[in-house]
């Protein structure tokens, strides 16, 4: 029963108001304690530093942030757009549901422009965009295709080993598409596509697009698990592996790279790779017995890049040499020796070593210690200085051999540990990360896309930062992913949207972590220690990049308080009409 009017006439004159003394001090305390908890954050001291001009930039673009999300993120649409997607909206919604209607937004035009300094978690295999590297191989003389059975089933469509190779004789006999194709047998791959069942050669590069990328539903279909996922995500790179090892192609796939990443404001990125010895020269049917060529080539790519205007102010590109997990003890150690050997002759190439695959499903770092002893060994013998850094706690465990991999990380002098995703469940290992100023490199959309959460919004790396962790932010395998290009910005703006307390400065610091813990050894002769250079950073390569960046973002936030600054909400800089709130 409701209250009487009388009595709560009554009653309603003792409750008191929001001036009340006892209600503002509660209030003071709190907000206090808000701060005092904010100062324990790893942007704090970078958030405290910020310049007039940035801290005028970081409040424009929370309020364009506030008043997008109240207008493009919105319960008000759900209905409109449940009709396409059967999916409520609503801000941090699931990556790829978003994807269309983040890319119409103002904030996307404003994390596009960003400075992001460095991209330090990336496999090479998964960076530039499917259509650019199918058109590259369609337009390829020579190249043919082959599969491991005949391609006249749905199952054999999906799920096929297929291989691409120039091979000098076009072969034109028999078809990949009959029940009588011999397997492993080389044919024209033109042919191959114009004869592709309804629909021929568009309807081929669709389906082996389909074949290089994870789908919206591949990411949507939770309840299949972690493992599910990872099965449709490695038959992707077995896919794409021999595309991209040819000279030509790979030529064009490494400046396509470079560019994407300089129009997104990435001017250094170090590159994981796990390729066996399967790179062939231009018209050469047969792999290299080593990787001195393929070295060879990047080194010219980069050189060509950086002396064209596109290219001006790029900084460069390093790989981190990577073995499969899963790999027995031989090839491991043949890989290791292949990175020695290309180390000392490429040592400004080559960053360091990490071991990559699904975690779950492969060798913890405690089983392989064997083999990276034996790798420590032989770098000290050989005078090469080769830094681990690990993946380590991409899984949903807590106390499995997975989740365990982060204390192996550690004690092995990991410089960063990709993804760590299971971290914030040790406190004890947070505090030594922080000890050792170990960088997390944090991959947002990877783990969503490969079902560790629901959406960013369920992502830890904000408790991670809020701990004071050092992080960076990363693409992982955009072209694979949902990205569909070399970029980080669809991650900046799933962070910037998704986390209330990380705002434009916070953004900022993981920038410029990305900077700070660079790779940029083997360039100056700097000595380091943990990613970070043990004597003052003044005059030193990665001093002058630090300033470079520092400069840059300047300039980015004087332009977001040029152009942005007097918008009215719910205005299109240079337009009279409202956003248009079409549906993703």
């Amino acid at each position: 029963m409701s209250m009487p009017d009388d009595l709560w006439e009554e009653l309603s004159q003792e409750i008191p108001s929001k001036s009340d003394p006892f209600i503002k001090q509660y209030l003071s305390g709190r907000e206090n304690l808000i701060t005092q908890e904010k100062t324990t954050r790893s942007d704090a001291s970078f958030k405290a530093s910020l310049s007039p001009i940035a801290r005028q930039a970081c409040a424009v673009v929370d309020r364009i942030r506030r008043d997008e999300m109240q207008r493009l993120w919105t319960p008000k649409l759900e209905e409109e757009i449940a009709q396409q997607t059967h999916q409520p909206v609503f801000p941090g919604m699931m990556f790829m549901l978003a994807k269309e209607r983040m890319e119409g937004s103002k904030l996307w035009q404003i994390v596009r422009r960003m400075p992001k300094g460095a991209l330090l978690h990336a496999h090479l295999d998964a960076m530039v965009d499917f259509d650019s590297i199918l058109q590259n191989l369609m337009d390829s003389p020579g190249m043919h295709m082959s599969s491991d059975r005949s391609l006249d089933s749905s199952d054999a469509l999906e799920n096929a080993m297929l291989n691409f190779r120039y091979r000098a004789k076009d072969r034109t006999n028999g078809s990949l598409w009959q029940s009588d194709y011999e397997p492993g047998t080389f044919l024209k791959l033109t042919k191959a596509a114009d004869e592709f069942p309804d629909g021929g050669r568009p309807a081929f590069l669709k389906w082996l697009k389909s074949r290089c990328v994870l789908s919206a539903t591949d990411s949507h279909e939770q309840h299949h698990g972690v493992n599910a996922i990872w099965a449709k995500f490695s038959k992707c790179f077995t896919v794409v592996a021999t595309m991209i090892h040819y000279e030509p192609i790979f030529r064009a796939f490494l400046r396509r790279l470079m560019s994407l990443l300089m129009d997104d404001g990435v001017r250094w990125v170090e590159l994981r790779f796990v390729w066996p010895l399967d790179y062939c020269r231009d018209k050469r049917e047969d792999p290299e017995e080593n990787y001195d060529h393929m070295f060879q080539v990047i080194e010219e790519e980069l050189k060509a890049f950086k002396a064209t205007p596109e290219g001006e102010g790029f900084w460069g590109v390093r790989t981190i040499w990577t073995s499969l997990r899963s790999w027995s003890t031989r090839p491991i150690i043949e890989s290791m020796d292949h990175c020695i050997s290309t180390k000392m002759a490429y040592p400004h190439l080559i960053a360091g070593y990490d071991l990559v695959g699904p975690e779950d499903l492969g060798r913890p770092l405690s089983d392989l210690l064997p083999e990276l002893f034996w790798f420590r060994k032989q770098c000290a013998q050989e005078g090469v200085n080769i830094p681990f850094f690990f993946h380590a706690g991409e899984t949903l465990g807590d106390g499995t051999s997975t989740d365990s991999n982060l204390f192996d990380a550690i004690l092995l002098g990991t410089r960063r540990i990709g993804h760590a995703y299971s971290l914030y469940k040790h406190p004890l290992l947070i505090d030594m990360i922080k000890e050792k100023r170990i960088l997390i490199e944090s991959c947002p959309i990877s783990n969503e896309v490969l079902r560790l959460c629901g959406s960013v919004t369920s992502h830890p790396l904000p408790a991670l930062l809020a701990r004071g962790v050092p992080c960076s932010l990363c693409n992982d395998d955009p072209a694979m992913l949902g990205q569909d290009t070399a970029g980080m910005s669809h991650d900046f703006w799933q962070a910037l949207q998704g986390w209330d307390n990380l705002g434009l400065a916070g953004l900022g610091s993981l920038a410029e972590n990305s900077v700070r813990w660079a790779a940029f050894e083997d360039q100056d002769q700097a000595q380091w220690v943990q990613g970070i250079k043990e004597a003052s950073l003044g005059g030193s390569l990665k001093a002058q990049r630090m300033k470079e960046w520092q400069i840059e973002w300047e300039k980015y936030c004087l332009w977001i308080v040029t152009k942005f600054g007097d918008d009215e909400p719910g205005q299109i800089e240079g337009s009279d009409e409202p956003m248009r709130t079409n549906t993703a």
